[in-house]
């Protein structure tokens, strides 16, 4: 019976990988997590209607923007945890950050995608719809953080390094 042989990672065979597939990479990965969030989100501030999806394309690339302003951020709480729990497993540090960037990184895209929809027209609408709109999207957030946090981002460390 054949068995399927893997390919050689272009670091097993001695090339570098291209930036250009590592790019694509965190882009892909960034824009269905950015393009889920948002559009529960934008459900949550607008509904379904048939502007939907204007809408909700509107606050994707509002929140779109904010991915480099997320990267530096998780590379700085990732060495904030490192330093004040050096003790402490990799996947426990792994989820830690991973909550607090899904936390910090909702409120921001949900402030983003709250602004796009509903505007400033009164702050009580604006912040009872921030809240909520974030509230919503946090469980599907938080999800993505578990999965990012103990299945992608060990395996995507070691393709970047590659």
């Amino acid at each position: 019976m054949n068995t399927p042989t893997e390919l050689p990672l272009p670091s097993q065979s001695g090339r570098k990988t291209p930036l250009v597939y590592k790019v694509l990479i965190i882009l892909s990965i960034m824009s269905v997590i950015a393009g889920s969030l948002t559009g529960v989100m934008t459900y949550m501030n607008v509904g379904y209607s048939n502007t939907f999806l204007t809408d909700w394309l509107s606050s994707f690339l509002s929140a779109f923007i904010l991915i480099p302003i997320g990267l530096l951020l998780m590379g700085l709480i990732t060495k904030f945890v490192e330093q004040q729990m050096p003790n402490t497993n990799e996947h426990k540090r792994n989820l830690i950050v991973g909550g607090i960037m899904a936390c910090v990184m909702e409120s921001i895209m949900a402030f983003s995608t709250t602004t796009t929809n509903i505007g400033y027209s009164t702050s009580t609408e604006f912040l009872s719809a921030w809240l909520t709109s974030t509230l919503a999207a946090l469980p599907l957030g938080l999800t993505f953080m578990v999965i990012m946090s103990m299945i992608i981002k060990p395996k995507l460390e070691l393709f970047l390094k590659s």
